[in-house]
């Protein structure tokens, strides 16, 4: 039987321009003789972001398509005031296939940081 496993995602920077920060597509699915790879995918269930700035900074995050900023595809933290030398947490289980992109927007570069605790798994 199947099982998710436990996915690091390394921490990283809230782009200042809408930015990729999760996807799980594989380019190559070509595999084993009498194996049939299938894409994988992700379900994230705890996101933090770190202020790691005096100031307060504004961040979005969005699940949608590459570079994705749309504002019907915000979630989480949508125009999110985040205090200066905070951090916040979102719990949750939000699927996330091959064609999606976990996206972000912070107002400054270098500022705000991203955790993702997540599995990976494939259909």
């Amino acid at each position: 039987m199947a099982a998710n496993k436990i996915l690091n995602v390394p921490q990283q920077f809230i782009p200042n321009a809408a930015g990729n920060l999760l996807n799980c597509n594989v380019t190559s699915l070509a595999g084993p003789v009498g194996f049939t790879m299938t894409q994988p995918y992700i379900i994230v269930k705890h996101i933090r972001v770190n202020n790691n700035d005096a100031s307060a900074h504004v961040i979005t995050l969005y699940k949608g398509a590459t570079a994705g900023s749309s504002a019907a595809t915000a979630f989480g933290f949508v125009n999110f005031s985040l205090a200066g030398q905070s951090f916040q947490d979102w719990y949750g289980q939000m699927r996330f296939d091959a064609a999606d992109f976990l996206t972000g927007i912070a107002d400054a570069a270098s500022k705000v940081t991203i955790e993702i605790d997540a599995e990976i798994g494939v259909s």
